[in-house]
């Protein structure tokens, strides 16, 4: 084989125009997420980019958006219990789902009615 692919470098999701501050609110005050720069050549078109451990999330702007319902990232998280409280504390509702019984995962909504999945494998 002449190549291979090594990782995920970083998923994006779409939101609408005027935005940005909602995703940072949301990705790295709720999250965590670290706010990443983007480069000189991209900060026009709008948006925000986030670190996530060795991956990134890209927050682009989208004229005509339409939230992403199946198609999501999922992140592994550690102490998903501690995660929902954090959610609930917040007021952000969230979805347990037990159809893999290796993992522990909810689903939740960004700002923008994209579905973000969050895990964490059962030892």
């Amino acid at each position: 084989m002449l190549f291979s692919v090594k990782t995920i470098d970083h998923v994006q999701l779409a939101a609408p125009k005027a935005s940005e501050d909602r995703a940072r609110a949301f990705f790295s005050g709720i999250l965590g997420f670290e706010e990443i720069e983007k480069p000189e050549a991209l900060k026009q078109r709008g948006g925000v980019w986030f670190a996530c451990g060795s991956s990134q999330l890209h927050i682009g702007i989208e004229d005509s958006f339409s939230p992403a319902r199946k198609a999501h990232p999922a992140f592994e998280v550690e102490n998903l219990e501690g995660l929902k409280q954090h959610l609930t504390k917040h007021e952000i509702s969230y979805t347990i789902d037990q159809n893999i019984p290796e993992v522990n995962r909810v689903y939740v909504d960004d700002p923008f009615g994209n579905r973000i999945e969050l895990l964490e494998p059962v030892t």
